[in-house]
């Protein structure tokens, strides 16, 4: 193939460089080092051969070009070291009218790398999401990413900070069941991501981490930003591996994501510097999950089925409790749920899995629950618990007779001995169910119960709204406006707190999907996690985050991330200047309080100078227009509330 000489503009000006002065400038894909000498313009190339160090950030001194890193000199127009035979490669230089021209030779076809390959494969996988932020020790998979968004196959969101995006990907992940990444680079940008990556693995969603290294060459000698990241990484990630020149490179994301998606889990995959820009080997190709995983419909055992049939055809005042591992089973839970007239109540992760307003919805269990669940559970005979667990903050009681099913075998009588122990997919085993049940199956009608532990329940709630005093707004005040006015198919990301405590009080889902950092419980969960499930949904529906001012300082910036990708999120801020639910253990704990009041700007101008819509409420009366005002603004909307943190 025969070379050409391709000009590129530099410069619009020669006089925008003056004598005896060097600057950067980009010539096509090339960084040149532009130099004026002695009247004449010339280019070299940019990167000094010893150290990498960029010459058009050096100066002209004595007649030579010094480099900044290391001081060693260049002659600015034929790129020799003066007493050495060595060099910088020079380029040709053309002026026209004032206008400055280099000279290249034609830009050859890129050929593909390792990065290519592997990224092509995460693809061809599904994964088409990543978060993440683009630095020094990850460029070749950032460049592979590029040419991927380029052809439309993938989505590339730039965060803030990294923790954001892998509370990003676990939150997509929470949405759909599928995997998102995120991405970082060497030491600290990849450890950055590690408190996302535990939120995604104890809520058991599947997660793809995939982070850059330093040049293998310098590992263990201490170099700048070294970190072990597969030992750093080794607790939270089920795969954790390093790419090398000889792995096998489609095989190697392939069995990343596999882990990811079979065991619900977190896969982590780290790319040394100089293993990016490698060429793929000649017989390599991407892989793609055709042939390669097994569907999940998981039939129960036999005799584990009839102990279930057996045990609930028995029961008058059954009870289902649905958990998060539940979330893809529910018209097959309700077809059981309806032809028991059972109640159903859920879990703090799976609040939303049965809409409040349905006549066997009896709301949330445990510590931020409704004394409508806790009243129906301790007045039945029988629990049928569909995908939860059993930890303390879940608050299902040990002391009834229970059947458990669960996808994962590990989950079965965890804690304590379970009645009768079902492992099988949730969706097959409640077709199974229904199907052995008996047609005429006699219990308890349970809804007018339901109807009047409703009525109970909402009359202290509306008792409650009537608090009030001169500090702010309380957060009962605050979802019940939020009662009527988030859409009903809004996805909901919460955060944790007080804040937290009270939405799975106060507010009464309808089809709202809810996201939150469950058994990590991590402060900060909910704007990121927003982000994600906007990154999942687009604007096929609603996305909606809460939190406390606590939460959104963690991840404040990230605000400019939804102006710059036209996120139209809704945030609803619970703003108490305090780390109120700490406030009120160390109260519990019979402690002086110390140390959580916080110092705030006014967040709603903070928004707005991001670009945002930001509006703050102090009174009540104010509460529900600025929130209809928000819901209906075309972009990214937060509404600060300045509320009582003792009205919770």
């Amino acid at each position: 193939m025969s070379e050409k000489l391709v000009w590129h503009k530099v410069l619009h000006d020669k006089n925008e460089l003056p004598e005896g002065r060097v600057m950067t400038v980009t010539a096509g894909q090339k960084q040149i080092a532009l130099s004026r000498f002695k009247g004449k313009i010339c280019a070299l190339d940019n990167r000094c051969p010893h150290q990498g160090g960029p010459l058009g950030e050096g100066s002209i001194e004595n007649g030579t070009l010094r480099c900044p890193w290391h001081g060693w000199d260049y002659h600015p127009c034929s790129g020799k070291v003066p007493g050495y035979d060595d060099g910088v490669e020079i380029y040709e230089v053309k002026e026209e009218d004032g206008i400055v021209y280099v000279g290249l030779m034609e830009e050859q076809p890129h050929e593909p790398t390792i990065s290519d390959v592997m990224m092509e494969t995460m693809v061809n996988w599904g994964v088409d999401t990543v978060f993440g932020m683009v630095g020094h020790s990850n460029l070749g998979v950032a460049d592979a990413m590029r040419r991927l968004e380029k052809a439309g196959k993938l989505q590339y969101y730039g965060i803030r900070h990294e923790g954001a995006a892998a509370f990003a990907a676990s939150g997509y992940a929470k949405l759909t069941g599928k995997p998102a990444a995120c991405f970082g680079i060497a030491g600290p940008g990849a450890t950055n991501m590690f408190t996302g990556m535990w939120d995604a693995k104890v809520d058991r969603v599947p997660l793809l981490a995939l982070s850059g290294q330093i040049n293998t060459q310098v590992l263990g000698t201490g170099a700048f930003q070294e970190v072990d990241l597969v030992k750093a990484f080794q607790s939270v990630a089920t795969f954790n591996h390093t790419v090398q020149k000889d792995s096998k490179h489609a095989e190697l994301m392939t069995q990343a994501i596999k882990h990811a998606i079979i065991n619900r889990d977190v896969s982590h995959i780290t790319f040394p510097d100089e293993v990016q820009f490698t060429a793929k080997p000649e017989k390599e190709q991407a892989q793609t999950s055709e042939g390669r995983i097994t569907p999940f419909t998981i039939s129960p055992p036999q005799e584990m089925l009839e102990n279930a049939v057996g045990t609930t055809i028995k029961t008058k005042r059954p009870v289902i409790v649905v958990g998060h591992g539940a979330r893809y089973s529910m018209p097959g839970i309700m077809n059981i749920a309806e032809k028991m007239n059972c109640p159903v109540i859920t879990t703090f992760k799976a609040k939303g899995l049965i809409a409040d307003d349905h006549p066997l919805g009896c709301g949330v269990l445990g510590r931020s629950g409704t004394p409508i669940a806790s009243w129906f559970m301790n007045e039945s005979d029988l629990l049928i618990v569909f995908g939860a667990s059993f930890s303390n903050h879940t608050g299902i009681t040990p002391k009834k007779p229970i059947i458990q099913v669960d996808f994962d075998p590990m989950a079965l009588s965890k804690f304590h001995k379970i009645d009768v122990a079902v492992w099988g997919e949730i969706g097959v085993t409640c077709k199974l169910l229904q199907q052995a049940l008996p047609e005429k199956f006699v219990t308890v009608d349970q809804r007018p119960e339901i109807a009047l532990r409703w009525k109970i329940w909402k009359a202290e709630k509306a008792s409650r709204l009537k608090d009030t005093n001169q500090r702010g707004i309380s957060s009962i005040a605050v979802f019940d406006a939020m009662n009527r006015i988030t859409p009903a198919n809004a996805v909901i990301a919460v955060d944790v707190g007080n804040n937290t405590y009270s939405f799975g009080r106060y507010f009464e889902c309808k089809n709202q999907s809810i996201l939150m950092s469950g058994y990590l419980g991590s402060i900060g969960f909910a704007l990121p996690a927003a982000m994600g499930a906007w990154a999942a949904v687009k604007n096929s529906r609603p996305v909606w985050s809460v939190s406390g001012d606590g939460g959104l300082g963690q991840y404040l910036a990230e605000l400019t991330t939804l102006v710059k990708y036209n996120m139209p999120i809704k945030h609803i801020l619970i703003n108490n200047s305090e780390l109120g639910k700490i406030s009120k253990e160390q109260r519990t704990s019979e402690l002086e309080v110390w140390q959580t009041g916080l110092q705030n700007p006014n967040f709603a101008d903070f928004a707005t100078n991001c670009g945002a819509l930001g509006i703050r409420v102090e009174k009540r009366e104010d509460l529900e227009a600025a929130m209809q005002k928000i819901k209906d603004h075309d972009g990214p909307a937060l509404l600060d509330i300045v509320c009582d943190v003792s009205l919770i």
